[in-house]
Formats: C-alpha cells, sequence, structure tokens
C-alpha cells in the first residue's frame, strides 16, 4: 500500500502549496470589506503552504512519474485533502462549527453540491462568503484539471488525472495535442464565462459581492448563496433570466464552448447530441410541469407558473440547487421529477454531476437494440447514438456504472433510514448529494439545510458528494484487492 501512497503523497504536498494561493482572493475580499477576518485567512494560507511543504518535502526521495492506477488515488486523496484544510477558515471565523460541519461544507463547496449546513448567510463576513463561492468555482472545473496544467511544473505527468477525473465515457478524447493546454483552454473558456455572468448579474441589480458569488455558484453549478432564502431573496425575473442562462451554459460540455469559440460560430452545439438532448428535455419538462402546477391551482396565471417552475426546474436539473420557491409545497410530482431530471439532464464534460446525458442516452439505444432483438434473434445492430457507433467496451462500463449508481443510492438511503431519518428525506438527500445537486425534501428541502442531520447523517451525505462528484467508479475501485497488488 505505502509503494502507492508515497508517490502520490509527494504531488499532493505540491498541489496544497498550490492551493494556499486560494486564500488571496479572500484576504483580499477581508481587506476591501474590513470584516475582521484578515488574520484567519492568514493564517490558514500559511498553515496550509506549511502542511503542504512537509508533505512535499518528506516524500520527495519517493518522487517519479505516475502511473494511471495512481490517478484514482490521487485524484480522490485530493479532494478529501483540500476539503479538510479548507475547514480553516470556517473553523476559525465561526464559533461552535464542528469539524463535521465545517468539512461537509468544504466538501460540498468542493464538488459543487451546494448544500449547506450554515444559517445566516448574510451575516457571515464577506470574505467568508467569497471563500465558499471559491470552493465552489475551483471545484467547478475541477481541482484536479487545474493540477493536470499545473504538475508539469514539478515533473509528474497529467494525462492519468484527466482520465480519472474527466466526466463521462468519452473522456479520452483531447482539444488540444498535449493534455496541459487541454486544460489551460477549458479553464480559459471557464473564466471567460464566468466574467461574462458577474458583469450580467450586476447589470441586472446585483452589488458585485453578490455578483461575483452567484456567478462562481452558477458557473460551477454550486448553488451556494450569500443569502439563506438563495435567490429567493432577489425576487427578481430578470436576475432569475440570467442566472437560468448562465446555468444551461454550464451544464453543456465545456469543450463545446470551445470548439464554438475556436471555430467562431455555432454548429458546434448543433452537432452536440447531448446539448440538444439536454435542452430539449429541460424545455418540454419546463412546459409540463408548468400546465400541471396550472391545474392544480398553485399558481394564478401561466407567466407566474412558468417563471418559477423555469428557474427551479433549471436549476435542479442541472445540478446547480439555487432555490427562488419552496417547491417541497408544490404537488410532490413537481419536485421528485426536478429531482429525478438531475440524475441524467446534464452533458459530460460539463460542471454538474449525475449520470450524465451521453450515459443516458447510451442506455436508451440499448434498452431499444434489445427489444428489437426480441422481435428478430439474429439481428445483427451495432448500438449508435446519432450518427457514432458505440464500442461494447463503452457501454459495458456504462452499465457497470449505472449499476453501481443505483446500488449506492440505494445503500446509503438504508444507511440514513437505519439512522432514525424519515424515507423521503433520506433518499431525497442522497439523490441530491450523489448528483451534487444541493436541496432535497422535507427535512433536507430549499426551505431547510442540513444542519438538522446527525454528524453520523452528515459524513454519509459527504461519502455520496464525493462519489457522485469523482463518477463513483474513481473512488470504488480504491476499495478492490485487484487495485493495490503490484
Amino acid at each position: 500500500m505505502f509503494y502507492r501512497l508515497l508517490p502520490v503523497s509527494h504531488v499532493l504536498g505540491g498541489m496544497l502549496m498550490f492551493f494556499s494561493i486560494t486564500y488571496l482572493m479572500p484576504i483580499a475580499s477581508s481587506v476591501i470589506y474590513n470584516d475582521g477576518t484578515l488574520l484567519d485567512f492568514i493564517d490558514a494560507m500559511t498553515i496550509s503552504f506549511a502542511a503542504g511543504f512537509v508533505l512535499w518535502f518528506g516524500t520527495r526521495r519517493h518522487k517519479r512519474e505516475l502511473k494511471p492506477r495512481d490517478g484514482f488515488l490521487l485524484v480522490t486523496l485530493a479532494w478529501i485533502l483540500m476539503a479538510a484544510i479548507a475547514t480553516l477558515p470556517l473553523i476559525l471565523v465561526i464559533d461552535g462549527l464542528s469539524f463535521t460541519d465545517a468539512f461537509f461544507e468544504t466538501l460540498s463547496g468542493l464538488t459543487t453540491t451546494g448544500a449547506t449546513v450554515l444559517t445566516g448567510l448574510e451575516k457571515l463576513p464577506p470574505s467568508l462568503n467569497v471563500w465558499r463561492h471559491e470552493l465552489n468555482w475551483l471545484g467547478g472545473m475541477g481541482i484536479i484539471v487545474l493540477a493536470v496544467a499545473i504538475l508539469p511544473l514539478l515533473g509528474v505527468g497529467g494525462m492519468q488525472l484527466y482520465k480519472a477525473e474527466t466526466p463521462g465515457p468519452m473522456k479520452d478524447s483531447k482539444l488540444t495535442a498535449r493534455i496541459a493546454d487541454t486544460a489551460k483552454a477549458l479553464w480559459l473558456v471557464y473564466f471567460g464565462i464566468t466574467v461574462a455572468c458577474i458583469l450580467a448579474l450586476n447589470a441586472v441589480g446585483m452589488n458585485w459581492l453578490d455578483a461575483i458569488c452567484h456567478a462562481f455558484a452558477a458557473l460551477s453549478l454550486g448553488g451556494f448563496s450569500t443569502y439563506d432564502a438563495s435567490v429567493g431573496q432577489f425576487d427578481s425575473a430578470a436576475i432569475e433570466a440570467v442566472l437560468i442562462f448562465f446555468m444551461l451554459v454550464a451544464a453543456i460540455n465545456f469543450a463545446t464552448h470551445y470548439l464554438a469559440w475556436q471555430g467562431r460560430s455555432l454548429k458546434a452545439y448543433w452537432s452536440d447530441m447531448e446539448a440538444k438532448a439536454v435542452l430539449a428535455l429541460i424545455g418540454v419538462s419546463t412546459l409540463v410541469c408548468t400546465m400541471y402546477l396550472l391545474a392544480r391551482g398553485v399558481y394564478p396565471d401561466f407567466a407566474t407558473a412558468f417563471r418559477h417552475v423555469a428557474f427551479n426546474l433549471v436549476s435542479i436539473a442541472t445540478d446547480c440547487g439555487f432555490a427562488s420557491q419552496d417547491y417541497d409545497k408544490w404537488p410532490i410530482f413537481v419536485p421528485l421529477w426536478m429531482l429525478f431530471l438531475s440524475c441524467v439532464t446534464v452533458s459530460s464534460g460539463s460542471t454538474g454531476g449525475g449520470i450524465k446525458m451521453i450515459r443516458t442516452l447510451i442506455l436508451a439505444q440499448q434498452g431499444l437494440v434489445e427489444l428489437k432483438r426480441l422481435v428478430h434473434p439474429q439481428l445483427v445492430a451495432p448500438l449508435r447514438v446519432g450518427n457514432t457507433a458505440i464500442p461494447a467496451q463503452i457501454a459495458g462500463a456504462v452499465l457497470g456504472f449505472i449499476f453501481l449508481y443505483i446500488l449506492a443510492v440505494g445503500e446509503l438511503t438504508f444507511f440514513l433510514v437505519a439512522s432514525g431519518l424519515d424515507f423521503t428525506s433520506a433518499i431525497t438527500a442522497i439523490v441530491a448529494c450523489i448528483n451534487n445537486a444541493g436541496p432535497g425534501l422535507n427535512v433536507v428541502g430549499p426551505a431547510q439545510n442540513y444542519a438538522a442531520l446527525t454528524d453520523f447523517q452528515t459524513w454519509v451525505c459527504a461519502f455520496a458528494m464525493l462519489i457522485g462528484r469523482l463518477e463513483v467508479l474513481s473512488v470504488f475501485v480504491l476499495f478492490t484487492p485487484a487495485f493495490w497488488r503490484r
């Protein structure tokens, strides 16, 4: 075991030193707003750098090129370690906050889940809200993808990390010749769209702090807010419209955005079968749910119903987690359908979670092929999604992923139910966490948060967030004996 841990620990130490740089943003915020947290963030930055240096220096003799198998260990430990070290400002600033709750909050940020255990968000020091949302933003494209661009500076190749962290079954394709260039290209697109979102939110009425924080959360599909009431605090149709647009942008493969920008054409979106399926599913679902709420008399007119359904459905379907209404009070069909959409809607290569649309399309086509074979047993029908032939290896990997995903949802739900949580709260909490969508229903609904959970329940949900963000297989492979054999 140690022969794998030591080289990985050397890289983790270097990553931790680089991670300490991220404290500069909340430090600057503390200076600008004079909110009294400057020394706390400086202390946290110093501890983070020192811990990284000790880990890096102590394992320098074990530096070597990482093998593909090491990537899965590194990506899992990196998320855990970064979340753990990121708790320092919360623990130092918020009196009485336990490590369990602080770790849940920071892991929720880095995994872009957006579930929170904190209340009185509008009363927090501005720098602390900036820190929470910066974690969202960093987690959006993935700390590991960022590290792919940095690791060459440490003398360590990054391809195995890209394969371990990048979502979706088509992840072996690259946009540029070198993996570091690919990571930099994706981050350039991500950064540019984020700036556009900040400017748009400010233009429709948000102050600069709220605009930055909510843009970070929207592009990462992280769902953190600076208010307990989330986006409902603003009660602005214009703000909701801007956020809907950018949440949809973030739900589409960022490689598609890059290709569209590079080609100065929208043809890349038309050629992306996932993007078309995502927009079609969300569009039809919004209209159906709007008409359903109208028929049930929840809202008096179509415009009001459409506004609230559109925002909240897009938010949950894209795994963002913003809320403008307490949709837990809507007829149960709509919030359950929204949670179902959170499982299947977003594109691979986006900042969302869940099964992903490409896997959904592959699984649907596999089902249709099997139905045809029942009628024509001798039929030879290659599996295709659009004009793309899907190799049997990918189809098998998708089936394996779906099985482990469903198994994880079921087992973790049983853990919560056994610990005393009611079934609706338990299953929706796990579905929301494993999809990195944020709020569930009942105890963990949009008008509540995860603070009501016990420590055990909080750790179960944290584990669900982790495996969901790392696509289940990347974590579960660490529990197989074969992984640890030489």
